[in-house]
């Protein structure tokens, strides 16, 4: 059958810029999936999004007028319902058939199979295959209600419906136009009140022609761009962008860069339809300003592109992605520059009004902010996040360390004091995003010294995967205190992420606990940490230790199979719910290097073995009397036992767990033999509580790193 190739176009006012993307490859996808279930495109069929901030498209190749009939069978009922005991239709079945279209006569054609227990009756049929026209119909109707469209407009039609200016529709945004080509001919197609045409509307100011006439569904790219001014392409767009951006800084000179910014890149990509990337300036006494503010003002409030030098600072520079092409881009940049000039006026009257205050005299201010209703006010927080970091800096070298105890102590404290004060300035006031970093700057502005300022901008850190942890020491209590703090009070109270809900980011925190004591290199236990985070509280909570506990190690157990450890290296590691994160990376890598071992089969499986011994035994002493060794392979495995167990138990307290690990590989054979010649639960007590004794001991040193059982397949 020959096939043409298939565009639809809904031309539409301004569509949501951040949701554009997603828009598009939703519609295209949909009605390609919808036209292949109904068999109406080619094994090699290929779909193409198109997405501007005015149309919606996709073009599908090789798509048939008519889909191919096909043979159908459905069941119809079991046969003691369908036919008598004369094996004559029953009133049930004649008025089935006819529902289906067929008269008395079908029955004879009806076939019999087993359906389960019973046997059915099924009718075949040939279903005649679908036109484009009816399958187009259904399938647009489709993408347009599987739009992923948080928010739908409802908007009145006033031609083409039953009551002009009274009915309505609804979309995420009013649509002018729909195109429908299969090659050169319109599929008569409608929605949102519109019939199929064969053209669009170009760019709102720079179009060549109004209106664009699409002459087949091939051309529809290139006559948009051509008389259109358009480039409908998503993709094509963004990197159109792109590359205007690296050759305006390149015109720029002196090294600069445009900030890398994908969110900011592919917004910008959703609200130009040909982009034109200009050159604009502010004046450089607003570089005083901390370089965060000015450059968050300008891309969240004006979608532009900073400018960076070699070294990363931000110059007076930036770029402006401009809807439109005029021969003398003056008015354009001037009137961009007139805009940024009140917002970077507003950042430095609210960095300079800031600074008037030192940090520590806005903490009695904190008492005056609700965090949480059952857990108090960001006052009551703050005194919770000193006591907790004192705890942990407790713990660390550091403290023990009497020529730096002091110094260390006090920063952390003073830090941990000072970390949510900037939450009352009027800069993050206006820029929230900006919370920690403005503190960092408040607090070397009151000279508190660089590991307390480093602190203070870091405690929200690691803030996404990926982030980078605290600078300093100080900076990780601190971070660790403040995570602890949210994880213990959430649980305590028994607020916990539910599916995809976590308003209180508890996964994100759990996360960065596992990542600060892992990759931090703090030799602290985790459970130890949770316990002395949970006195803080007092009786504003109950004790959930246990529970945030699992809740860590379940992020850690998801974390390290993302890192691509697998599932049963990483279930031997965390079964054994090592309290050190910091080791567990070491530990996988023997696992791993274990695993890889020609006697590491036979020995996971005699340890599930073993392990399987013990737990029906109850309570088991791990202690062995030679006196009552009787067997030759007992005696064997208790002598290799003798020699391997210290000398692998030595190397775990070295940290080498591999090499632990590898030195008891050594005892499969003794192992094998033990299975093979003793038996364990001998009617004798002494001798059964002697075996099991020496299995007992056998255990505890083979998982040591890890649960070896869960080696076994």
């Amino acid at each position: 059958m020959t096939t043409q190739n298939l565009l639809i176009e809904l031309f539409v006012e301004e569509l949501p810029p951040k949701a554009l993307q997603k828009l598009g490859d939703a519609f295209s996808s949909v009605l390609f999936e919808q036209l292949k279930a109904q068999g109406l495109t080619a094994a090699n069929s290929a779909v193409t999004a198109y997405a501007s901030p005015r149309r919606l498209a996709a073009h599908i190749t090789a798509v048939s007028a008519l889909a191919a009939d096909k043979a159908v069978q459905q069941k119809l009922m079991p046969v003691t319902v369908g036919l008598d005991a004369s094996g004559n239709a029953t009133p049930a079945l004649l008025k089935k058939l006819q529902a289906l279209g067929a008269g008395p006569e079908a029955v004879a054609q009806l076939k019999r199979a087993p359906d389960g227990k019973a046997e059915a009756l099924f009718y075949d049929s040939i279903v005649k295959g679908a036109s484009l026209a009816d399958g187009l119909q259904k399938a647009l109707s489709e993408a347009i209600a599987k739009l992923p469209i948080p928010k739908v407009m409802s908007y009145q039609l006033e031609t083409d419906c039953e009551l002009p200016g009274w009915s309505s529709v609804n979309f995420v945004r009013p649509a002018h136009s729909l195109v429908a080509l299969h090659g050169s001919s319109v599929v008569p197609v409608k929605a949102l009140g519109l019939t199929a045409g064969n053209s669009t509307q170009g760019h709102r100011f720079e179009a060549r022609v109004s209106p664009v006439v699409l002459a087949n569904a091939d051309v529809y790219a290139d006559t948009l761009a051509k008389d259109g001014a358009v480039i409908a392409s998503f993709t094509e767009r963004r990197a159109e962008i792109a590359r205007q951006l690296e050759a305006a800084a390149a015109k720029v000179g002196g090294g600069v860069s445009a900030i890398d910014d994908a969110a900011l890149l592919d917004e910008v990509t959703a609200l130009v339809e040909r982009p034109n990337v200009l050159v604009c300036e502010f004046e450089k006494q607003f570089l005083d300003v901390p370089q965060e503010c000015l450059i968050l003002t300008m891309k969240a409030n004006q979608k532009y592109f900073p400018l960076l030098d070699a070294a990363g600072k931000l110059t007076n520079q930036f770029l402006v992605v401009s809807n439109i092409t005029p021969d003398d881009a003056s008015a354009v940049t001037g009137g961009n520059e007139r805009v940024v000039r009140p917002r970077l006026a507003d950042a430095k009257f609210f960095f300079d009004q800031d600074r008037k205050k030192t940090l520590a005299s806005r903490v009695e201010g904190l008492a005056k902010v609700v965090y949480h209703n059952k857990l108090g006010t960001q006052g009551e927080r703050t005194d919770r996040v000193r006591a907790i970091a004192k705890g942990i800096a407790a713990l660390l070298p550091q403290a023990k360390d009497a020529a730096v105890n002091t110094t260390f102590m006090q920063a952390v404290d003073t830090a941990a004091q000072l970390a949510k004060t900037d939450l009352l300035t009027d800069m993050v006031g206006e820029f929230p995003e900006l919370q920690g970093i403005m503190g960092g700057y408040y607090a070397r502005h009151d000279g508190l010294g660089e590991d307390t300022a480093q602190a203070i901008e870091d405690h929200y850190k690691p803030r996404f995967a990926g982030d980078e942890l605290p600078r300093n020491t100080v900076g990780v209590v601190v971070a660790l205190a403040d995570k602890l703090e949210t994880l213990v009070g959430m649980f305590g109270i028994g607020n916990l992420p539910t599916g995809d809900k976590d308003p209180f980011a508890l996964r994100r925190h759990a996360l960065g606990v596992v990542r600060m004591l892992s990759e931090a290199n703090l030799d602290v236990a985790l459970d130890t940490l949770i316990a002395q985070a949970i006195p803080a509280f007092g009786d504003k909570i109950t004790d959930p230790a246990a529970a945030l506990s699992s809740f860590i190690y379940d992020r850690l157990s998801g974390g390290l199979r993302e890192q691509g450890y697998s599932a049963q290296e990483v279930e031997a590691v965390l079964a054994l719910r090592p309290q050190r994160l910091s080791d567990v990376a070491k530990r996988l890598t023997a696992v791993r290097a274990f695993a890889a071992l020609p006697e590491a089969a036979a020995l996971a499986a005699a340890n599930k073995r073993i392990g399987n011994v013990l737990k029906k035994a109850g309570e088991v002493d791990a202690h062995v009397n030679v006196a009552l060794f009787k067997e030759d392979a007992e005696q064997a495995l208790y002598a290799i036992m003798q020699k391997l167990l210290p000398e692998s138990e030595a190397q775990f307290k070295a940290g080498d767990y591999t090499a632990s690990l590898q030195t008891l590989a050594t005892l499969r054979s003794p192992v094998d033999a033990f299975f093979d010649d003793v038996m364990v639960n001998a009617e004798e007590m002494d001798l059964r509580l002697n075996r099991q004794g020496l299995l007992k001991c056998l255990h505890l040193a083979m998982n040591r790193v890890a649960d070896l059982s869960a080696l076994a397949s």
